[in-house]
């Protein structure tokens, strides 16, 4: 019972002598460092707070077809002295001193005197300031020149010298080409190809072991040791865009924009023969002027109006419903479908009755082209009611116009054809017929014009491309050769038929206006109605799109190329017109 008793005696000793002080103290010491010291050490972990920071690499370049810069890096550097480096000798400091603050003062910062700076350094130093700001934004020979003055030149440990590297974007052709070039900036989804090749084009960046300077201002100062990894410098992409052409087309598409004080405008040229982008321009009204706010070409999807019917045609013409030489009563350009009335807006139909599929198709006839198509395809065919829509739609999928070109370049909106007797899409009665003529469907000004490539091509579609090699220090790494989407995507005598009739479209048709003595070309116009509502009484119509989608020269096509003008107000609002 005795050494029982002993033994809880040295515990409790230990207990309440020892462990319980200590513990006390423990918390105290705890609660007094965090409330009482804990702004000071705080304080002190920031002032010597240091990590590894990323170092900005060199962005590559974006080049034009022949090479020249449509964007480019330019590096500038904000200069930093630390008059308290730590390998720096006083003895260095004040023999270089006079001449240091001579050489700032005269050439680089002309607010102090040549004295007035020899004190402002001291003071700087005396103060303990590792990062003085020299000058901002300075250019790679100004730096040169910099690091050359007296102290500079011993480097960053001895001289305090201190140049940290920053990059400007640059556009030696300005605006030429914005929208498409794009931009990558932070808080904003990239744009163009500099989004589209972000990966590519800003590289690797490297790391540097940095000390925060300034909280409030998140400054860091560089701090030189072996484990700074060097940035990787990103690769060039040379793109499809021809500069005088691209130049050529924003020009003209600027003019008629003017002209015809429209809202916005899209042009795109390609290669027919490779499906090479050589120029894409597009043009948005704002307050300040004429800008390339949006890409149009590749992100607005639109009911393309009578240039679809090319498509309707040739479908009729696959099928074997038609011959260009059939005759077809356009009932004067008026037509009740479902209680529906479709007009031509040609005023060619309204003297005439009955003419052959060729003319309608030449004069742009809505009535002709629908008709033909509810005819062949709509609840008066032989076939099953849901298998001639069904077969029309497929027709169209044939000629690959429900797919994205996928084209290199983000934002691509998707094309939209309607499934036959779909709820989900809202068919009616009047919807083959309305397709057949540009609407109730939607598709962008670029996949159109792949589809028209692909005529002008005799049937053989190609893959819309805007970059063609990714290169390493002018070598090349990466090449995009012309991509055949399909080899043939009608039969040869429907190309053959399809190219007969765009060529009379610009001979005897609706882009009669558009011939010219220099060339022969083929092509379509075509108006569309925009933002139309559907009333009890009447059809609201909210304005025009005019647009034409075509080739040239006819005989060999070497480009072909589309134009499209959102909200024509004055001299024309029709295809024909508000394209000339």
């Amino acid at each position: 019972m005795d050494i029982k008793n002993e033994v809880l005696y040295r515990v409790y000793i230990l207990l309440f002598g020892i462990i319980v002080p200590t513990a006390l103290l423990l918390c105290y010491r705890t609660v007094y460092i965090s409330y009482w010291e804990g702004e000071m050490w705080r304080d002190k972990g920031k002032a010597d707070y240091i990590k590894y920071r990323p170092v900005e690499a060199e962005r590559g370049n974006i080049m034009a077809e022949d090479g020249s810069l449509l964007a480019t890096s330019i590096p500038f550097f904000d200069i930093y002295f630390d008059p308290n480096s730590k390998g720096m000798r006083e003895e260095d400091f004040l023999e270089n001193l006079d001449t240091l603050a001579q050489c700032i003062a005269t050439t680089v910062d002309q607010r102090y005197t040549v004295g007035g700076y020899r004190e402002h350094l001291l003071r700087e130093k005396a103060a303990g300031n590792s990062f003085l700001l020299i000058k901002k934004k300075v250019s790679y020979s100004e730096k040169q020149r910099i690091e050359q003055f007296p102290l500079f030149n011993l480097g960053q440990m001895r001289g305090g010298f201190i140049a940290q590297k920053r990059s400007v974007r640059k556009r030696p052709f300005g605006l030429l080409a914005q929208r498409t070039i794009g931009y990558v900036r932070e808080g904003a989804k990239p744009v163009g190809l500099e989004g589209y090749f972000d990966e590519i084009l800003g590289g690797q960046a490297g790391k540097q072991l940095s000390i925060q300077v300034d909280e409030k201002q998140d400054i860091w100062k560089p701090i030189d040791d072996l484990t700074q990894v060097e940035p990787k410098s990103g690769d060039d992409i040379l793109t499809t865009i021809d500069i005088n052409l691209q130049d050529i087309t924003e020009e003209a598409l600027l003019r008629g924009l003017n002209y015809h004080d429209a809202e916005w405008g899209t042009a795109v040229l390609m290669e027919v023969e490779t499906g090479a982008v050589r120029a894409i321009a597009n043009l948005g009204r704002t307050s300040e002027g004429w800008w390339e706010t949006f890409n149009h070409a590749v992100g607005s999807s639109i009911e393309p109006g009578s240039t679809f019917k090319l498509a309707s045609i040739m479908a009729l013409l696959e099928d074997g419903y038609v011959n260009l030489q059939d005759s077809i009563d356009i009932e004067k350009g008026t037509k009740e479908f479902y209680e529906e009335t479709m007009v031509d807006a040609s005023p060619y139909s309204f003297d005439i009755d009955t003419t052959t599929v060729k003319h309608a198709f030449e004069i742009s006839s809505n009535v002709g082209i629908s008709k033909l198509v509810d005819h062949y395809y709509g609840t008066k065919t032989k076939l099953n009611k849901n298998e001639g829509a069904a077969r029309f739609i497929q027709r169209l999928k044939d000629f690959n116009l429900h797919l994205p070109t996928g084209i290199q370049i983000g934002g691509e909106a998707n094309p939209y054809i309607k499934e036959a007797y779909s709820e989900d899409d809202q068919w009616s009665g009047i919807s083959l017929p309305w397709m057949s003529t540009g609407y109730e469907l939607r598709l962008t000004p670029l996949q159109l014009l792949q589809f028209y490539n692909a005529v002008a091509n005799n049937g053989q579609m190609m893959k819309p491309y805007l970059v063609s090699e990714i290169q390493r220090f002018g070598e090349t790494i990466e090449q995009f050769k012309p991509t055949v989407i399909k080899r043939r995507n009608a039969s040869k005598k429907t190309i053959a038929q399809a190219q007969e009739l765009l060529e009379a479209v610009v001979e005897n048709g609706t882009a009669y206006k558009l011939k010219t003595d220099e060339y022969r070309f083929a092509g379509k116009t075509g108006t569309a109605q925009i933002n139309y509502r559907k009333s009890s009484r009447r059809r609201r119509v909210g304005g025009y799109q005019a647009s034409f989608v075509g080739y040239f020269p006819a005989e060999k096509p070497k480009y072909s190329c589309i134009v499209v003008v959102y909200k024509p107000r004055q001299n024309g609002i029709y295809g024909a017109d508000a394209l000339i």
